[in-house]
């Protein structure tokens, strides 16, 4: 396994540098990247810090400042330290300018001002965590999304991811010898989403949830004949109720959550 120090400086919260380089890693096996985070870098005197221990542990350093004199200033340093530094976003930035026919305007933070989306999004979360596991289910017609799943398919984290994208989501788990709320099948403007996994991946899931619970679930919660049965009737329902399907099994969150989204776009 080989290992190298990645320094990631940002004049923000840094969430995009770090997705951008999650999904660059994940491209190579047999490499651990030592991870450096460095956000909110606005002024020189704290870049001089950063570079300072950056000087410590040399290695590669991805950069997504906008102010033009802190850039120059870590690359002037970068290159006096023999370091590769790496401004991920300029590409694109240069291609859309190019594109719409117009400078862009550096602003530190600029995803993250709090404007009309960003009240909605906080909206959206509240609304979702106040939703959760068949909550409050008095204003579930003012959902966008409304997910139904088995237990353990992922409905919680994926009614969160998409919240934090400004959907408002309700969810609710199909409960063996526990009928559905009547009022699920007279909503008209949520779109109903069922979720479901292939009865193997069910009972891994289910069985490491119950090493660490423990005591409180019930034994045949992971049973390979019971799983099953829950799996058919979860189908069984989406179909009778012409209610999309996604099955989780071997999607991530934030995959599962792109297919749901597009199931909206397109509807």
């Amino acid at each position: 396994m080989r290992q190298f120090h990645l320094h990631l400086v940002s004049d923000s919260t840094g969430e995009t540098l770090d997705v951008i380089a999650k999904a660059a890693l994940a491209q190579f096996e047999e490499v651990e990247a030592i991870r450096h985070f460095w956000p909110l870098v606005r002024s020189p005197g704290h870049l001089d810090r950063v570079m300072n221990e950056i000087a410590q542990h040399p290695g590669l350093v991805l950069y997504t400042l906008v102010a033009g004199n802190l850039r120059s200033r870590l690359e002037e340093r970068c290159l006096a330290l023999g370091l590769p530094a790496l401004p991920v976003l300029d590409p694109i930035v240069f291609a859309l300018g190019r594109l719409v026919g117009q400078a862009a305007r550096p602003r530190p933070g600029g995803r993250h001002v709090m404007d009309a989306a960003y009240f909605q999004r906080i909206e959206a979360l509240n609304y979702t965590l106040a939703h959760d596991d068949g909550q409050s289910p008095e204003s579930w017609d003012e959902a966008d999304l409304f997910l139904v799943g088995v237990s353990r398919s992922s409905k919680t984290p994926t009614s969160i991811y998409l919240a934090n994208r400004g959907y408002k989501v309700a969810n609710m788990p199909l409960v063996p010898g526990h009928p559905l709320d009547p009022r699920l099948f007279a909503l008209t403007r949520p779109r109903i989403v069922g979720l479901t996994m292939a009865p193997d991946r069910l009972i891994q899931v289910r069985r490491a949830r119950l090493l660490g619970a423990g005591a409180g679930i019930a034994q045949d919660y992971a049973d390979p004949a019971r799983v099953a049965q829950e799996v058919a009737d979860a189908r069984r329902l989406f179909a009778d109720r012409g209610w999309p399907v996604i099955d989780v099994s071997r999607r991530s969150i934030e995959e599962t959550a792109a297919a749901i989204i597009n199931l909206v776009e397109h509807a």
